[in-house]
Formats: structure tokens, sequence, C-alpha cells
């Protein structure tokens, strides 16, 4: 479909729920500035449509030297169709408190989504929560005397009159059973990933014969399933023995990584998790795979954050244990990490922003949730349809 029709769908002044408003909050300015672009390029091919320089609107959070915060919108959003894009692990925030600087936390950008959400004051035709990184998420689930971070603040959001969030790659969507009544899109941008992959990768040959896909435990099968189902390759998988005795740090210790699968002998291989923390398990696993004579080692992570630092990562990838590292500008990436000759980034803005438009016209977004096509489409380009 070429570009000029679509625009006519996204951008139809007959199905439009109201005036669009996009909101981006401290630290996703990069971003923000993107999707926007698309937006107002999108919307200034229609002729009958009104055209905008920007949908953006001007929002701060200052703080009082006592660390007290509060938000101010400057401009009307009386009557629109409220996007605010929220950044929970932006980390390179700060704020200033008793005259010391202080990271921002993602319970500091939370309380401050709430305050722009106050500011609006119920004015606002609708209001949407694009929130990549999910506050809360890992939290998921309660297994003693534990707090359930990610439902609380869910229904707290439903209780201040929002309709939509929408989140990439949530840890565990079962966290939307707290708010049945709203809705809840979690995103997955496989087909951004693959179109990184070609983009970046030479050689690359995704049939059953030079390539695999594996998962690095349980909790991701879901994710690595459809890469191997729409590629037509083997998945294997890896589970974490636990220490069950011990806890770490608020985490039982890992003893080992067992594999389970088909040889991956002299094949490519691709990691898919949500998030690289300090790294530690997938450069296990990389380990693991070398060992089994795995040819490439490509580990993708929607969340590419290392807590830990990059050098054990330039060390694996000096020394040959790790090809490549994939991860979106959903989240805050380090200039030091940006820089890193291992590191190839996912642009998921033209995806967040065909979501932004489909849901202020009230249009189906199945096919932006499932890309099966687009991904077909791609691999017939590159030569490379499975034989399934």
């Amino acid at each position: 479909m070429v570009m000029e029709s679509k625009s006519r769908i996204l951008f139809d002044p007959q199905t439009r729920v109201a005036p669009l408003g996009f909101i981006s909050m401290n630290g996703t300015q990069e971003l923000g500035e993107k999707i926007n672009n698309y937006l107002v390029e999108w919307g200034n091919q229609i002729e009958e449509y009104e055209h905008h320089d920007t949908y953006l609107i001007d929002v701060g959070c200052p703080r009082f030297a006592s660390g007290d915060g509060k938000g101010i919108i400057k401009s009307t959003v009386r009557g629109k169709d409220l996007f605010i894009l929220i950044d929970t692990a932006n980390y390179n925030c700060t704020y200033t408190m008793f005259g010391k600087e202080n990271a921002m936390s993602p319970d500091d950008h939370y309380q401050d989504l709430k305050r722009i959400i106050q500011a609006a004051s119920g004015k606002a035709h609708r209001i949407n929560i694009i929130m990549p990184m999910l506050y809360g998420g890992r939290q998921h689930r309660r297994t003693y005397r534990e707090s359930l971070d990610c439902a609380v603040a869910l229904q707290e959001l439903e209780a201040m009159g929002v309709s939509n969030i929408v989140t990439f790659d949530a840890h565990d969507p079962r966290v939307q059973n707290a708010i049945p009544l709203m809705g809840f899109d979690n995103v997955m941008p496989t087909y951004q990933v693959l179109k990184a992959m070609f983009n970046s990768i030479e050689d690359l040959n995704l049939d059953k014969d030079h390539f695999m896909v594996i998962s690095p435990d349980e909790g991701a099968i879901n994710r690595n399933m459809y890469y191997a189902s729409v590629l037509g390759v083997n998945l294997g998988m890896f589970y974490k023995r636990r220490d069950y005795s011990v806890i770490v740090n608020g985490r039982n210790p890992i003893v080992a990584h067992e594999y389970l699968g088909n040889s991956v002998e002299g094949k490519d291989v691709f990691i898919a998790d949500d998030i690289i923390s300090s790294g530690e398990s997938m450069l296990d696993i990389a380990v693991e795979l070398k060992k089994r004579k795995a040819k490439r080692i490509f580990a993708y992570a929607t969340y590419a954050i290392f807590t830990n630092g990059l050098d054990t990562f330039d060390k694996a990838y000096a020394d040959g244990i790790i090809d490549g590292v994939f991860g979106t500008n959903l989240t805050y990436r380090t200039p030091e990490l940006l820089k890193r000759p291992w590191f190839h980034e996912v642009d998921v803005s033209k995806y967040i922003a065909y979501f932004v438009a489909s849901l202020n016209h009230d249009l189906s977004i199945s096919e932006i949730i499932d890309p099966h096509a687009k991904i077909h489409a791609l691999l017939k380009e590159h030569g490379q349809l499975p034989n399934v």
C-alpha cells in the first residue's frame, strides 16, 4: 500500500476520536520527536485534514528544593485525544533535592506521569498512556508476603481516567488481569527486529540448516517460539537450575543453565529476551552455545539496559563469544552503548506512530499487533521464505 493511501486511512477525519495531542515525558524527547514527525508527515499529506507543524504539547514537572514536585501542562488539552509517552527506566534524568543531584527512579517517573494526568484536570477527551517498559513490570506476581506493584499502578491509572495503556514486550502480560475493563495492548516489535538484523548482519541465512532460535529460559519461550515459527527454523531452550536454599539480592542464585534442543553446531543462533539487565545469564548461555560449536551468536532484548556496565560484553565480543546485541530505542541507551560495534539499534518510532494514529481514529490494530504479513514480505524481499 502506498504511503498516500495509508495516510488517508490513518487520518480520515470521519473516524477520528478527537483532535490529537502528544506529550513526551522527561527522558522521551528523542523518541517522541521521531513519532511526532511521522504523525505530522502523514497528516499533512491529506488535503482535507487540518495541517500541523507538531502534535507535541509542552509540559514540565519542576521540583521544589525539598524534592516535592508538580506537573504543568503549558497549552490547552481540552477536548484532545491525549497520548502520553513515558520511559520509566530512564535513569539519565535528574532533579535537585536539598542541593544534591538525584537520578530519577521508575518511582519518580511514575509519580510525574500521575502529576501530568492531574494537570489535565479531566479536560482531555481521552487519555492514553504509551509506557514501553511497564512500571513495576518485573514485580508481576506474588510468591510470598510481597507487593504487587504493577497491578496496583495499573488500577491507579484506571481510577485516574486513563482509557488505554500501550506497552512493549511486557515481562508478564497477564498483569492486565488487574484491569479487565481497560484497554491494554502488549506489542512485540518482531518485524522491526528482523528488519534491523537484515540491515546489520552480512550473509544472514535464515533457513533451518544455518540458523536456530534459542530461548534463554522458560519465561521467554513464547517470544522465541514466534521467531522460530515465522522463520521456519528449529527452537531450543535453556532452563535455569537454581539453588532454592539460598537467596541472593532477593533471588535464588542460578546454579547452571541446562540446554534442551537440537544441535547448534555450525549454525548462527538468535536469543531473544525482554531485558538485558546485568547480562550475566545471556553471556553464560552464549558460552554454553560456543561449547556446543555454535557459529555466530546474536542476542536481542527489547530493553538493553546493562545495569552492570558494558565491560563484560566488550570482552565477550573481543573473545568471539557474542557477535552482536540488538536493542530498541524504547528506553534510554547510554552514548557509550550506542558507540559499541557490537550493538545494533532497533528503531520502533514508526511502529508507535502507526499505533497512535490507529487508536486516534478508532481503527483496528490487529494488523499492527500481528505483523506476520510484513515479516513474510520482508523474508520474501531477501529471498529467505521458509519451506514450511
